[in-house]
């Protein structure tokens, strides 16, 4: 999917949504693309489908200030609570848990 974004870039989104009809709402926006593909592995491996969003002109360029080197990560509203409470989960250290 394309639309159009920061200083007229394009905005790229991935990520297999299925037939879900429901709305999709950003969970979290983290800084960088490997960070973004960890946290949607593990919300996958949890089930929930997961859709990224970032600006593309930050990719084709390798650019990462003002805003272009972060990824939003989206899930299915009905899905937002169980979706942060994972990612919560995975960001405690062990000798806290």
């Amino acid at each position: 999917m394309l639309t159009t974004g920061l200083h007229g870039a394009s905005i790229i989104a991935e990520g297999n949504m299925g037939s879900s009809k429901s709305d999709l709402v950003v969970i979290c926006t983290v800084q960088g693309e490997v960070v973004a593909n960890v946290i949607k592995s593990h919300l996958e491996s949890e089930g929930i489908p997961v859709l990224l969003k970032w600006e593309s002109i930050g990719r084709v360029y390798g650019l990462t200030v003002d805003g272009l080197g972060q990824v939003s990560i989206l899930v299915p509203q009905e899905l937002v609570e169980e979706s942060k409470r994972i990612i919560e989960a995975r960001d405690i250290p062990e000798d806290e848990e």
